[in-house]
């Protein structure tokens, strides 16, 4: 039990909630509209009805090129043997800048040698932040830098991965999984598919970091799940301060 425990200290559970780069499609740069364009004939090459830029303000967020993070939210566990108790750390942090939100991530990583953790984060959350980060001049940091390493080098971990165990199985949903394990759903008055209009409509990035947080416990939850060790422990939720 005191090892997994050990090695469940190492491990930084994240996820990161995005938004279109620009409100409208109108006010992209020229030549990011063009690109746009390509872009929307790959996503839906059979709809001849749309205008130029009519799915930007919905999917524009998903690709790193069009997008931008507009919060993080971290997770991490701390043990009390004494009291049998897990409690998960969790804050969720953002900038008026997404310059300014990559450096602070950056910042955190940096101070100790983290195993990350996400759901689908080996295909949206880690390149995601590496591409952003990569945008606005800022080098990778350790955790992040895979080029060159060995598979096992690799400090990723990924609940939607470990879930195939192998197989090809296409995605499968955090809330799925959070259902079969039995665990308190995320969702609540938000879910992914309305970040965009909360980001640029409503100017509500606090309800954004609210369902942020709410998924970093998930994530947590079922990492646990996924690992079972015959541990009789509470696990308590503390959010820290920004």
């Amino acid at each position: 039990m005191d090892n997994f425990l050990d090695q469940l200290s190492d491990i930084l559970f994240l996820d990161i909630e995005t938004a279109s780069v620009t409100e409208s499609y109108e006010e992209l740069p020229d030549r990011l509209k063009d690109e746009w364009l390509r872009k929307e004939r790959l996503i839906k090459p059979d709809r001849t009805d749309l205008a130029p830029g009519d799915l930007y303000f919905d999917r524009a967020g998903i690709h790193a090129e069009f997008g931008q993070v507009v919060c993080i939210g971290l997770g991490y566990f701390q043990k009390n043997k004494k009291e049998k108790k897990l409690f998960l750390r969790s804050k969720c942090i953002s900038h008026e800048e997404e310059r300014e939100l990559l450096l602070e991530f950056k910042a955190l990583l940096d101070k100790k040698k983290w195993v990350l953790c996400a759901h689908n984060g080996k295909e949206f959350d880690f390149p995601y932040l590496c591409r952003r980060m990569l945008i606005h001049g800022i080098g990778l940091p350790e955790p992040l830098q895979i080029a060159g390493k060995k598979p096992w080098e690799v400090r990723h971990l990924d609940t939607m991965e470990l879930w195939k165990f192998g197989d090809y199985k296409h995605y499968t949903r955090l809330e799925l999984l959070a259902a079969v394990f039995g665990i308190e759903s995320s969702k609540g008055d938000l879910d992914g598919s309305q970040v965009n209009a909360t980001y640029h409509l409503e100017k509500d990035i606090e309800k954004i970091k609210i369902y942020c947080l709410k998924d970093i416990e998930v994530t947590a939850r079922i990492y646990l799940a996924m690992n079972p060790q015959d541990l009789e422990l509470d696990i308590e939720v503390i959010h820290l301060k920004d």
